[in-house]
């Protein structure tokens, strides 16, 4: 049963002009009304005095959409809302334990059916990726109150398959100090912090706090698996600014190195990353800096395939772009690069820490949901491996086997011609979920490829070798064949080539479309292999 605001709101006034109103917490909900055509106030919780929650909001009476706050943490407290802006909407609040618009919740017209997306509001990059007992920890940049960027809080969901995603409760809100961006989490094993509990490690974050006069970074732990999460009180840890004339200084990456017996932190500062070092993971040492990347760094090591007592370490930011070469705990030496494997909307792309035999990558896909209560979504989540190329060491980037479960084959066929393709293709013109595999060859073409209902999904110009507008040259010179694996979502395209050489992802457009369907196109191109799978949703 929805309770409403007003009769909630015995305690406090409502004006025009401004809200203080108190109510007791009976559901898990606070449903709250916005529209992108109102001004952003600030909205406070508060209870004993203390500020709970401090947000900003575009609360009106006139919805677009609905979004909420999830208030299990504070069931059967009496918490005072505080609001800056016009209170007349405040009269649209209600309490259930239903969001609005559940009933049609992922069945929404541009929801991604197999990529993770947030159940509203706005997401960025993904953080804190952790693997422990049995559940991968998603944590992202996460607005709640609307579905475009403010309010940097970390969102969190878990998932037993990295595919099939649960979203739980916001782990970490803004503070005090500012909001919270980019980080990661490890599992603190030997409580070298001193968070741990007997036979219960803590999972401690490590992240940026942001506020109008510099980056900090800052730390949370949690001894439920990350359900709920205490703030370190000596925070912050790291103050840079002073050191390095310049705010940005974020986004810490964080991990155990065995053969030093210490923690190492890349930090993006200025022009690039930074390396710290700590036994404790609250006091840190800076040791080097390697210029070149901009946000959002991550550095590992990986075997060579084929070669295992071979190993480099690979270090990269938010464009993906990626160095090889060697660390020795305190510094990276790069040996080859800048290079790079994807291209198109991933950025500020994370790997889990905690896995042993596997370097995974999830990466936010800045693609937009217009007209939707969310925005974004987050890409496939891919297995990096090292291997031998023409052109030396290169990363490769292949969805993890775990893909596969969403896939179920509907035909394969070899040495089509384009027109016969077109129309084994025909009746997918419309699917939402869709994997196709295909390998084409090229006669004496200059740009040919494969388009859908006339965007392109595969463009190759043969002569100057550009691959839907970036350089890609196969591992033959001379090449005349190309293998992509196309995962076509309701709202998204990722496409990855020859093994998982390269990889590229876009929007699916939703209108500007001819009526052509799937269309190969080319100069006698011949079609050697085509497969196509269907998919399902991930989704209850």
């Amino acid at each position: 049963m929805k309770l409403l605001l007003t009769t909630l709101a015995c305690a406090g006034t409502l004006s025009a002009a401004a809200a203080d109103t108190t109510i007791t917490v009976t559901k898990r909900y606070l449903n709250l009304p916005v529209s992108q055509q109102q001004g952003r106030s600030v909205m406070m919780y508060e209870s004993n005095g203390k500020t709970l929650q401090r947000f900003k909001i575009r609360l009106s009476a006139k919805p677009e959409y609905w979004v909420f706050s999830d208030m299990s943490a504070y069931r059967g407290k009496r918490i005072r809302i505080r609001y800056e802006g016009d209170a007349s909407a405040l009269r649209l609040l209600y309490q259930d334990d239903r969001i609005t618009g559940q009933d049609s919740l992922y069945r929404e017209q541009r929801r991604p059916q197999y990529h993770f997306s947030t159940r509203r509001g706005w997401i960025n990059d993904p953080n804190g990726m952790v693997f422990y007992e049995g559940e991968y920890h998603l944590f992202y940049q996460h607005n709640p109150f609307e579905r475009e960027w403010e309010n940097m809080s970390w969102g969190h969901a878990v998932s037993k398959d990295m595919i099939h995603w649960e979203e739980l409760p916001v782990a970490l809100h803004p503070d005090e100090l500012g909001t919270m961006f980019s980080g990661s989490a490890v599992i603190d094993y030997d409580n070298t912090s001193g968070f741990g509990k007997p036979r219960k490690p803590a999972m401690v974050a490590l992240y940026t706090v942001d506020n109008p006069d510099r980056q900090i970074q800052c730390l949370a732990y949690s001894l439920d698996k990350g359900r709920t999460w205490t703030k370190y009180p000596g925070n912050p840890l790291i103050d840079s600014k002073d050191k390095w004339n310049s705010k940005d200084t974020r986004d810490p990456r964080v991990f155990w190195y065995a053969p030093g017996k210490h923690w190492v932190m890349a930090l993006n500062e200025r022009d690039g990353h930074s390396i710290y070092t700590s036994t404790n993971l609250k006091e840190w040492t800076y040791q080097s800096h390697t210029t070149g990347f901009w946000e959002c760094p991550d550095l590992f090591e990986l075997s060579v395939a084929g070669k295992p007592n071979e190993k480099k370490w690979v270090m990269y930011g938010a464009s993906n772009t990626y160095m090889i070469g060697s660390f020795d705990g305190k510094k990276f030496t790069p040996e080859s690069g800048k290079h790079y494997f994807s291209s198109g909307s991933i950025y500020a792309a994370q790997t889990f820490s905690n896995i042993a035999d596997r370097r995974i990558q999830i990466g936010w896909g800045r693609i937009a949901q217009r007209g939707m209560p969310f925005n974004n979504m987050m890409l496939l989540p891919t297995e990096l491996t090292l291997r031998p190329t023409k052109d030396g060491i290169r990363l490769f980037s292949e969805p993890v086997k775990e893909v596969n479960q969403l896939f179920t084959p509907a035909g394969k066929w070899s040495n089509q011609t384009m027109r016969d393709a077109d129309q084994q293709l025909a009746k997918f013109n419309n699917a939402d979920a869709l994997r196709i595999r295909t390998t084409i060859k090229l006669s004496h073409a200059t740009d040919a490829g494969l388009s859908l209902f006339g965007q392109r999904l595969i463009n190759y110009d043969m002569n100057f070798n550009m691959l839907n507008g970036m350089f890609y040259s196969p591992q033959d010179p001379t090449s005349m064949e190309l293998t992509a694996d196309i995962y076509l979502d309701r709202s998204s395209v990722e496409v990855f080539i020859d093994g998982g050489a390269y990889s590229y992802s876009f929007e699916r457009r939703a209108d500007d479309r001819n009526n052509e369907g799937f269309r190969f196109w080319g100069n006698n191109i011949t079609v050697k292999e085509l497969e196509v799978w269907t998919g399902k949703s991930i989704w209850p």
